[in-house]
């Protein structure tokens, strides 16, 4: 199950140097000039997770796979992107096959960085991309608004959901606001399969980072203190990092370097530790592990799903052929020292079709098929 997060804004505000710093390549072309980066990069990263540390430290297996998140560097994007201009066309092709969408926001300023709009203001750098996105979902659904009201008309089923869904979106476009503030409620099934369908890029969850100069990489500063304003207005999330300092920390080698390194300047973790948490949290994303003497690994599911679900992540016959789910709370298994001691201590359950999987289970599935 991959889930991948698309890296926009305008040019010049750090995305390929983030890019590169996150995935660790150097993939992504980090120039300074606008599009460098033509076609998009994509990487993916081991998400970090104390838990599968501990885990690999109790069962010691031969072999540990952590879970992974995609990165995708997407072109810069300019005004008129939704007519076209610049690589207007191909950004929003891109952007449409992401999950989640990464706004990289430039809150430094830098004489020798040139800025696509002249100044450095990160609000009406986020209004340029939004607004381009506003436009071209409107468009998109005007153009099937009125096919579907005449179907609807004639008594076509799903263009009543259709048309019931796409009013208060184009509403909400026409009056600045993304189609994630006007989405259906998650009881109606109906509708919310007719809000994905459309495909809409406003309708994708955001996160703000605000890249920040190395001085201001603890605790921010105005430029981003105003994104972080913002956010808490739309109930989005925001963090701050140093795309610069993430590099340097991309090329140390151990991670007690890495500490160190952080640490001198009064940082406790990586942004990319920050961006992969609140990723995970964007996209309602939680892990389960398996974990024997051959291997220990971390599994993603979306929150809510039930153990067939989860099963059917490591192979579709799991889910198929379903019979139950061992299970042991993460808490549990790491408190009385593994699997063995847990299932001496009666915290071992049985669970069956009908169980919601819980962040940090230990799970080893039962099948037949």
């Amino acid at each position: 199950m991959g889930f991948n997060c698309g890296i926009v804004g305008l040019p010049n505000v750090g995305k390929s140097t983030l890019f590169n710093a996150l995935t660790q390549t150097i993939a992504a072309q980090a120039a300074n000039f606008p599009f460098c980066t033509i076609e998009p990069n994509t990487g993916r990263v081991a998400v970090p997770d104390k838990r599968l540390d501990k885990l690999v430290e109790l069962v010691k297996p031969k072999n540990v796979v952590p879970t992974q998140l995609e990165f995708v560097d997407i072109a810069g994007l300019v005004k008129g992107a939704s007519k076209g201009e610049g690589l207007g066309n191909q950004f929003l092709a891109n952007i449409r096959e992401v999950d989640a969408i990464i706004h990289v926001l430039r809150c430094f300023e830098n004489e020798n960085i040139t800025h696509v709009e002249g100044s450095v203001d990160p609000i009406r750098d986020a209004e340029i991309v939004e607004t381009e996105l506003m436009i071209a979902d409107l468009e998109s659904l005007e153009k099937r608004f009125d096919q579907a009201q005449k179907k609807a008309k004639g008594g076509d089923k799903e263009a009543i959901v259709n048309v019931s869904v796409m009013t208060p979106i184009i509403e909400a476009l026409k009056s600045g606001k993304p189609a994630r503030t006007a989405a259906p409620d998650a009881s109606n099934k109906d509708a919310c399969k007719a809000y994905k369908m459309l495909q809409l890029l406003t309708s994708k969850p955001v996160l703000y980072v605000c890249n920040v100069d190395e001085e201001s990489a603890a605790s921010g500063n105005e430029f981003s203190k105003k994104v972080f304003e913002k956010a808490a207005q739309e109930g989005a999330r925001a963090v701050i990092i140093s795309a610069e300092i993430e590099s340097e920390v991309a090329q140390l080698e151990s991670e007690d370097e890495k500490k160190e390194f952080l640490a001198s300047l009064g940082l406790e973790e990586t942004g990319l530790t920050k961006i992969i948490r609140e990723g995970y949290n964007l996209l309602g994303l939680q892990t389960y592990f398996t974990a024997g003497p051959k291997e220990v690994r971390a599994w993603t599911f979306l929150k809510g799903s039930k153990a067939p679900q989860c099963a059917g992540i490591i192979h579709s016959d799991f889910e198929r052929g379903f019979i139950r789910a061992e299970t042991i709370s993460y808490d549990d298994y790491v408190k009385l020292g593994g699997e063995q001691a847990c299932k001496e201590a009666g915290k071992m359950r049985s669970e069956g079709k009908d169980y919601v999987v819980q962040d940090g289970d230990l799970l080893n599935f039962l099948f037949n098929v």
